[in-house]
């Protein structure tokens, strides 16, 4: 197979995205076309034994797990209890509740690794509280979808668990790999709000709140610093694999929705269907990924690509910044596992080749995805947090109140490139 007829290849996958097929039906229809004009009818026989490969793959237990915890902690209540301890710390920041959808959302994915579902919790209950004090509409959206994105950087991550599997890394190292980066980048957004209130001149702050009050309020953030404590520390001391270390995470919120007095039939029946739905459409787009990988590693799509960049003599950063402008072009049609599922297979072949981390080059992938989450027209986030918007306003708030952000991620990015160790230095202490 020719690189143009890969590249014919390619653009119709998108266009069959972009026109609203099923994502994983595009791929397999791609990958089954161009395996066929291969190798002809053969092809279909090796199908078979990848995707029972897939679904065979004990690690792969683990995005269910992840999906569920999420659910348990969101439809509990512990994310509410949990905004409200927040604001009673953080609201007093130039910038005010602003600061606590930031602060909340980097602690809600630190239990869910959902972008989406973070932004469209922590939304949900924050958003009436910033009408009713008056908050620019503009900027609480914008925070709110930008802090979505935090969901999939703080382990634990589907995202992450999508590209381990997809090259072969380990999953729990990425994990680990992605906490002193979500940390930081919650750090850049809370310092950008602090200073744009302040250069505003209409700094908005919460009325204080007495120690007494704000010493009582911590009980409420044990459970989602407990159920992550318990995630992370199993895997960074070997105690757990990562499907292990999912499953603690989901006895642990089971506790503590038990503890809170919200267990009931109704409650695990709704969480174990929405989880089912998630856990579905996640396993049957990596199932059509993995077909696509093989029609590629057996037409050498990849070797022939590898070849040709390394043949122009782009260096390892020189590669990096044509794939964030790469990425950052395609997050513009295309939502992140679409866009996961179909790019990886094809650049981490060539960045490895050209001496990058692979999982440096996971949390780069994670933070452009991050990007395709807030850029317009496609950007998901952006459409949760208008469509939960109280006031019934126009999406045009939500691009540019995250436009800004989108910015910080882009710099946040070269910092990571100018300083990798940022990422690679924890889990090298595994």
């Amino acid at each position: 197979m020719t690189l143009p007829f890969f590249g014919v290849a390619f653009a119709a996958m998108l266009g069959m995205m972009l026109i609203g097929m099923p994502i994983a039906v595009s791929m397999a229809l791609v990958a089954i076309i161009g395996g066929i004009a291969a190798y002809g009818a053969p092809f279909m026989d090796s199908i078979a034994p990848v995707v029972w490969g897939v679904h065979n793959e004990n690690l792969l237990t683990c995005i269910p797990l992840f999906v569920l915890l999420g659910e348990l902690l969101l439809r509990s209540g512990i994310a509410d209890r949990m905004y409200i301890a927040l604001s009673a710390w953080l609201g007093r920041l130039p910038g005010g509740l602003l600061h606590t959808n930031i602060g909340s959302c980097a602690l809600f994915a630190a239990t869910s690794g959902s972008s989406v579902a973070t932004a469209a919790t922590v939304g949900t209950v924050a958003l009436p509280s910033l009408q009713r004090r008056g908050y620019p509409m503009r900027a609480s959206l914008g925070s709110l979808a930008a802090g979505g994105t935090l969901g999939i950087l703080i382990p634990p991550s589907v995202n992450m668990i999508v590209y381990g599997s997809l090259t072969n890394n380990s999953i729990g190292q990425l994990f680990i790999a992605g906490i002193i980066p979500g940390l930081l980048l919650t750090g850049c957004f809370m310092l950008y709000i602090a200073i744009s209130s302040i250069a505003s001149g209409n700094v908005m702050r919460e009325a204080k709140v007495p120690w007494a009050d704000k010493l009582r309020s911590l009980v409420h953030l044990v459970p989602p610093l407990v159920v992550f404590g318990i995630v992370m520390g199993s895997l960074y001391f070997g105690i757990a694999t990562t499907t292990e270390s999912a499953a603690l995470g989901v006895m642990a919120a089971m506790g503590f929705v038990w503890h809170s007095g919200k267990m009931s039939r109704e409650l695990l029946r709704n969480c174990f269907i929405s989880t089912a739905r998630v856990s579905g459409m996640i396993l049957l787009i990596m199932t059509a990924a993995f077909i696509l990988n093989l029609a590629i590693s057996l037409t050498g799509v990849a070797e022939q690509m590898t070849k040709w960049v390394t043949s122009l003599g782009l260096s390892a950063t020189g590669l990096i910044l044509v794939l964030i402008v790469f990425y950052l072009v395609l997050g513009m049609f295309m939502d992140v596992l679409s866009m996961q599922v179909a790019t990886i297979p094809i650049t981490y072949p060539i960045a490895v080749a050209v001496g990058v981390d692979p999982i440096w080059f996971g949390i780069f992938i994670v933070l452009m995805c991050e990007l395709g989450l807030i850029t317009p027209p496609v950007g998901m986030n952006l459409f949760v947090v208008h469509g939960i918007r109280p006031d019934k306003g126009g999406i045009e708030d939500a691009i540019w109140g995250a436009l800004p952000y989108a910015a910080i991620m882009i710099l946040f990015t070269l910092l990571l490139m100018a300083v990798p160790q940022l990422v690679t230095w924890l889990p090298g202490h595994m």
